[in-house]
């Protein structure tokens, strides 16, 4: 009985492609994102106002990439 030898190339399977074939656009939305997640987090630590202009901002990052999202 032959042993199996552990370096043989593995033979290829019928794979189909991984979808989506088409990757999105790049966007500037996730950073404005993670910029208003910071100033809310740093908001709770220092004053309301900064913590204000985090939840605006994230709000308004939130909706533009939904949006984008929902036109392509």
């Amino acid at each position: 009985m032959p042993t199996p030898n552990p370096r043989a190339e593995p033979q290829p399977l019928d794979w189909a492609k991984a979808q989506p074939e088409k990757l999105p656009a790049p966007t500037y939305w996730p950073f404005v994102l993670a910029l208003g997640l910071t100033f809310m987090f740093w908001g709770l630590l220092t004053t309301w106002i900064i913590l204000v202009a985090g939840v605006i901002i994230f709000i308004i990052a939130l909706a533009g990439w939904i949006n984008l999202l929902r036109h392509e």
